[in-house]
């Protein structure tokens, strides 16, 4: 940095960067204009990604981490977990994660018609071959610097969990599951069996727990 603005060329470097983030400025208000609620689609960098349907493999995965969260978050009055095509915004970018998980704070000032979302509290990227560079790359740093607490990567072929939790604007490493239990640090009370998030039995089980223990009344 100190370098660019020692340099001549830095008036000349900034007026290129502008008259390039107000052409995508401009790409982006027409992708808000195109996307439909038919495709699954996302806004990074100034291109649009279409995302191509998910393996078997990556929608167990998926369905069974909604149960355990989604039961969790509803019956401990927690607040919301989105899945689907909700956009989350960014500075830059929109994204369509796999699963994210609002507190009550934020979750209260959404309204019925709300598409575009802020960041939320915690996410959970489900791993794939046409997604990973990206879940590891840009959205690894982008859900950090706005303040998402919490990234879970699952990968559905190792059937393991890598944990990253938010320290100081970047994600320190907190652990990859296996086996045995995964809490999260910002779903407060949220811990499960590694193995419920991939494996059928198990994860009826640990639904079952999550309902059993719940507070009376929810």
């Amino acid at each position: 940095m100190e370098e660019l603005l020692a340099s001549t060329e830095l008036p000349v470097i900034v007026e290129q960067l502008r008259a390039r983030m107000e052409d995508e400025q401009a790409r982006r208000e027409k992708f808000y204009e195109e996307v439909s609620e038919e495709h699954a689609e996302e806004f990074i960098n100034g291109a649009v990604f279409k995302h191509s349907p998910v393996p078997w493999m990556h929608a167990r995965v998926f369905s069974r981490l909604v149960r355990l969260l989604g039961n969790d978050v509803q019956h401990r009055g927690l607040g919301e977990i989105i899945f689907g095509k909700t956009l989350v915004v960014t500075t830059r970018n929109d994204y369509m994660p796999d699963l994210s998980f609002y507190g009550t704070e934020k979750a209260s000032a959404f309204y019925p018609e709300q598409s575009l979302l802020p960041p939320p509290d915690f996410v959970a990227e489900i791993l794939s071959p046409s997604t990973e560079q990206q879940d590891r790359g840009v959205k690894f740093k982008d859900y950090a610097l706005h303040g998402v607490g919490e990234y879970w990567l699952i990968d559905p072929a190792r059937e393991t969990v890598e944990k990253y939790v938010l320290r100081e604007r970047a994600y320190a490493a907190a652990g990859t599951f296996g086996g045995g239990q995964i809490e999260s640090e910002v779903v407060a009370g949220f811990a499960i069996p590694v193995r419920a998030l991939f494996d059928d039995a198990e994860n009826r089980r640990a639904v079952d727990a999550i309902i059993r223990n719940a507070p009376a009344g929810s």
